[in-house]
């Protein structure tokens, strides 16, 4: 565990981070890149500290009502049992403790709730290398659109009429049916 406290401060340290994107993404691979949510894997120190503000802060409802309720048990336990006042503490610093650690599993269950995916995850020396290596193989992946409709060309959105094959000019009207995966 001491080893564990003293690698957090070390910056050769290497973290993990889940991705996880909407259910129902958007067809531009920018605008679904600004959605994508990373969790970072490991202890959480202000969930431990301050669980049941992190809870409600965090919007984790269930959670928050199940720490609630495990408060509960815990207090009137010791105290059904008459072991003093020390024990309902211990106990509840017990399941903070537990909320710290599992603090990212709490978020990632929540959101796997709410309809979302996890699209992936990546290791790195911090959330900017999390970031950068994720996308560098994510964004090849991903089609070209943009979410009104417009055709992107390599990045630039193109949002005039477009020029055909044959020399005339489409409106982007006709190009958003003829799109697949168009509205």
């Amino acid at each position: 565990m001491i080893v564990s406290l003293f690698r957090a401060w070390d910056t050769k340290a290497v973290v993990t981070y889940t991705v996880h994107e909407r259910g129902d993404p958007v067809a531009d691979r920018i605008d679904r890149a600004e959605e994508l949510v990373f969790i970072k894997d490991g202890f959480n120190f202000s969930a431990a500290f301050f669980a049941p503000f992190w809870l409600l802060l965090n919007a984790l409802w269930f959670e928050f009502a199940g720490y609630v309720v495990a408060a509960i048990v815990i207090v009137a336990g010791f105290s059904w049992l008459g072991l003093g006042s020390v024990w309902p503490f211990i106990g509840l610093m017990l399941l903070h403790v537990l909320i710290g650690a599992e603090a990212d599993s709490l978020k990632r269950y929540a959101l796997e709730r709410a309809g979302w995916k996890t699209a992936g995850t990546v290791v790195g020396r911090n959330m900017g290398e999390c970031e950068r290596r994720f996308f560098d193989t994510w964004l090849e992946e991903q089609p070209l659109l943009r979410r009104d409709g417009e055709m992107s060309v390599r990045g630039l959105a193109v949002g005039g009429p477009a020029v055909h094959a044959s020399g005339g000019q489409v409106p982007v009207a006709q190009m958003r049916r003829r799109w697949p995966f168009g509205k």
